[in-house]
């Protein structure tokens, strides 16, 4: 097989991956029972907010372990000072 052959492949296969997320979004709609159809609007309202969920927790800025005391920053300072790389 070509390598063009093989590309026009990977695309056909990406294409149809993103396809057929995008056609589990849409195919609530034509559930004919209502009970049916919102039970599947509710499963994918809790998937999208999982995926919020995480991306908003790897864009939340990162917390210091613990606060330093003046005294410890002193400190440092004096050892820093005193001693480099004994």
């Amino acid at each position: 097989m070509k390598y063009g052959a093989k590309f026009a492949i990977g695309v056909a296969l990406a294409a149809l991956i993103g396809c057929s997320q995008a056609m589990a979004v849409e195919e609530c709609r034509f559930i004919q029972a209502k009970a049916d159809r919102e039970a599947c609007y509710e499963r994918q309202e809790a998937e999208l907010a999982v995926k919020r969920k995480a991306r908003e927790s790897e864009n939340a800025p990162l917390k210091p372990l613990e606060q330093r005391d003046p005294e410890d920053i002193a400190l440092s300072r004096t050892l820093r000072s005193i001693c480099r790389g004994c």
